[in-house]
C-alpha cells in the first residue's frame, strides 16, 4: 500500500498581501489521515484550504491502483518493494514546466515530502490577469501510515521546489546561502 497526502492552500491575486498571508500561514502542513483509509494499492488523502471557501478545510479520499497518484500530480513506479515518485507536468503558468521530475525513491516504510508552489490562470492564456496561487505539501509513504504519521515524523526524503511567486529576488531562508 502507498499512502499519499496532498495539502493545498489556494488564494487569489487579490489576497497576496500580508494580511491575507497571515490568514493562511500554517495551513500548508500535514493533517491527520482519515482513520479508515481504504486498503488498496494507493490511498490518496486530498486536502484543500481555498480562500474562496474561507480557508475551511475540504477533505477527499481517493483510492485505487498506482494510476490514482496522477490525480495529485504524481507518477508512481513500483520496482519490487521500492516506490519511485516522479512529479508530472502540470497546468501552472509559473514556474514553467520542465517535464517529469524525479522526486525521490522510497524503500519500504520510508516517507518522502514534496513541497511546491504555483501560479495558475483561469484560462489557458498566461496573459490573463486572473491569477490564483497554490502552495502544496505532499507526503508519500511506501506502506501504510498511522493517522498522525505524516505529522510527527520527519521524512526520509525531502524535495523542495518552492519558488518566489510574486517576482523579485528570492529571500534566503535559515540555513540557505545568500544569493
Amino acid at each position: 500500500m502507498i499512502t499519499v497526502q496532498r495539502v493545498r492552500v489556494r488564494w487569489s491575486a487579490a489576497a497576496r498581501g500580508a494580511q491575507h498571508a497571515n490568514l493562511r500561514r500554517g495551513l500548508n502542513r500535514p493533517v491527520p489521515l482519515p482513520a479508515s483509509l481504504p486498503m488498496c494499492d494507493v490511498a490518496v488523502h486530498e486536502v484543500l484550504y481555498d480562500e474562496a471557501a474561507g480557508h475551511v478545510r475540504h477533505d477527499e479520499v481517493l483510492s485505487g491502483g498506482i494510476e490514482r497518484a496522477r490525480d495529485v500530480g504524481l507518477w508512481l513506479t513500483i520496482e519490487g518493494s521500492t516506490t519511485i515518485v516522479d512529479r508530472l507536468p502540470g497546468r501552472a503558468a509559473y514556474p514553467r514546466d520542465r517535464g517529469t521530475t524525479r522526486l525521490f525513491t522510497l524503500s519500504p516504510g520510508q516517507v518522502g515530502r514534496y513541497r511546491a508552489n504555483f501560479r495558475f490562470t483561469f484560462t489557458q492564456c498566461a496573459c490573463n490577469p486572473s491569477w490564483f496561487y497554490e502552495d502544496w505539501i505532499v507526503h508519500v509513504g511506501n506502506g501504510p501510515v498511522e493517522p498522525d504519521g505524516f505529522i510527527h515524523r520527519e521524512p526520509d526524503h525531502d524535495a523542495d521546489n518552492r519558488v518566489h511567486l510574486y517576482g523579485g529576488s528570492v529571500r534566503p531562508t535559515a540555513g540557505s546561502p545568500h544569493r
